[in-house]
């Protein structure tokens, strides 16, 4: 194990190098933790096609899911950022898949969410509101709102988010995405609060943002569920 800036610490596991955070308090919402691996005493045969285990063929553990597989079920070898590791791993046919759609929001939404867009919040039932600018935090922990004022909503205490549409389009497709309204519950306090977030000037910008913020939330409750 070795220390590298920013926080972060290298390890070695079974399934391969990861990049974690030094204090795991401050793991991404998004991440998952490493599966157990199916002991191999319990898998003498694939679990995909159900091949028996030799010297010839050997056993290999998807390190998504921890099931184990025979080379041919098991050979492809994709990144895995949710799990922090450094290089692509092995994993099965099924979770590969799982893996590679998840790759569009690292490598494209979750670019997004930390450049931020402007929005007109309001927050709780006020009839006040103010134009901020919204992003998510470099450690994906919090959303950030500033303006004139400052405040965080912490992603793990989001209980509810929808995403608001302003109609439908022609023809009965769905219209671009205006706004959004969650509820969570801040640090220290059993009741929950709502925050509105509608579109300020640049429409486009904003209906980007919160589509990447719709596909951050099944991420933060699937890795909640885990």
């Amino acid at each position: 194990m070795s220390s590298v800036p920013d926080g972060k610490k290298l390890v070695r596991s079974p399934s391969g190098l990861r990049m974690v955070p030094e204090n795991g308090a401050f793991n991404s919402p998004f991440s998952l933790d490493e599966p157990q691996w199916v002991p191999d005493k319990e898998c003498p045969r694939c679990m995909q096609c159900d091949t028996k285990f030799d010297f010839i063929r050997r056993k290999h553990h998807c390190r998504r899911c921890g099931r184990c597989f025979c080379d041919k079920c098991c050979s492809k070898k994709v990144a895995l950022p949710r799990m922090c590791f450094v290089d692509p791993v092995r994993q099965c046919a099924e979770c590969s898949l799982v893996s590679q759609k998840e790759t569009e929001f690292y490598d494209k939404q979750l670019k997004v969410l930390l450049g931020g867009s402007t929005f007109v919040v309001t927050l709780g039932t006020s009839e006040k509101s103010e134009t901020m600018t919204c992003r998510l935090s470099n450690n994906h922990r919090y959303m950030f709102l500033d303006g004139d004022s400052h405040f965080e909503v912490e992603m793990s205490r989001i209980s509810s988010m929808q995403i608001l549409a302003d109609g439908t389009s022609p023809g009965g497709g769905t219209s671009r995405a205006s706004g959004m309204l969650l509820h969570y519950k801040p640090m220290g306090s059993l009741e929950a609060q709502q925050l509105r977030l509608e579109a300020a000037d640049d429409k486009k910008a904003a209906a980007l943002w919160l589509a990447a913020m719709h596909k951050a939330a099944k991420l933060l409750y699937e890795a909640r569920d885990q």
